[in-house]
């Protein structure tokens, strides 16, 4: 493992390591436990999309872990005005341990990984966001034990996350499915269909029916607010709520990666309802992110 660019590039060994290192990395924070691995190491975090979490649990991370984390926005950037990624790759190689980019192009953190010469994490791109779904892995992890057989249901926008969160479900013996309207599907549904236990459906019900756990995102990801108010009606009968829950298993989790548009993708009700859940889920950012940065940089 050499980056993190896709959960489809992670093997299921990759992927427990970097859960099992999570959890050891969280027990130890919990009880003061330091752990200055990356002493002496630098992490550049380009952002050309904005974000909380994704800011504040990396650079919050490498200080944990003895180092430093340096915030490059676009605008701060050569690559803002024109400059290759091919460029930036190999001169932020030259000073840096590690990079950490929030984009748009997936092909933009491909090109950092081919052309730069340090790891490279990809903290969100249009087409995967790999981070967070480790972070929902170690949830469910923390909350259900063996993930292996359990059933996994996403409602709505077959997105990034859900593209993520479906490769991992597959590859960790899961079975997936995304109640999704038609033409929204996920890019990575035929792999899916090919590999595990996968099906879409188009009503929730049919979706939560039996799930270990219930996700949903916002139904209008950044970069398409144009698209918000048709995407209100596309989506009006898609929320998780609790007439959908209904008919889930009992103990059944509901995760959200946030921010969260409560009455539209969700209710307030069943988001209060399970926000310990959510909440664990966006602690754990900081400590999956922790073991990536470990594994790829120690």
């Amino acid at each position: 493992m050499k980056h993190l660019l896709k959960m489809s590039d992670l093997s299921v060994q990759d992927i427990q390591e970097i859960l099992d290192l999570a959890d050891k990395l969280k027990y130890e924070k919990k009880h003061n436990i330091p752990h200055p691995i990356l002493a002496g190491k630098t992490l550049g975090m380009i952002f050309q999309k904005s974000s909380t979490r994704t800011r504040v649990s990396f650079e919050t991370g490498m200080y944990q872990l003895g180092g430093s984390a340096l915030f490059l926005s676009s605008r701060d950037l050569q690559i803002g005005r024109g400059e290759p990624v091919e460029d930036t790759a190999r001169v932020l190689s030259r000073y840096l341990d590690g990079i950490m980019i929030r984009t748009f192009a997936q092909k933009e953190v491909e090109d950092l990984a081919e052309y730069g010469s340090i790891p490279i994490i990809n903290g969100l791109t249009d087409y995967a966001h790999p981070c967070q779904a480790l972070a929902d892995f170690m949830t469910m992890r923390e909350y259900k034990g063996d993930l292996k057989g359990l059933k996994f249901a996403f409602v709505g926008d077959g997105n990034n996350m859900a593209n993520s969160l479906i490769v991992g479900a597959i590859k960790l013996g899961m079975k997936a499915v995304i109640a999704c309207p038609e033409g929204y599907e996920p890019e990575v549904a035929e792999w899916a269909k090919a590999n595990g236990d996968f099906s879409i459906v188009r009503k929730v019900s049919e979706a939560t029916e039996g799930a270990d756990a219930v996700y949903t995102d916002v139904w209008a990801s950044m970069g398409q607010e144009g698209e918000a108010q048709e995407r209100m009606k596309v989506f009006k009968d898609y929320q998780v709520n609790e007439e959908n829950m209904s008919v889930a298993n009992k103990d059944a989790m509901v995760m959200h990666c946030l921010p969260a548009h409560r009455g539209e993708e969700i209710t307030a009700e069943t988001f209060e309802k399970h926000a310990n859940e959510i909440f664990d889920e966006a602690e754990n950012r900081l400590h999956v992110q922790k073991a990536i940065m470990v594994k790829l940089m120690a």
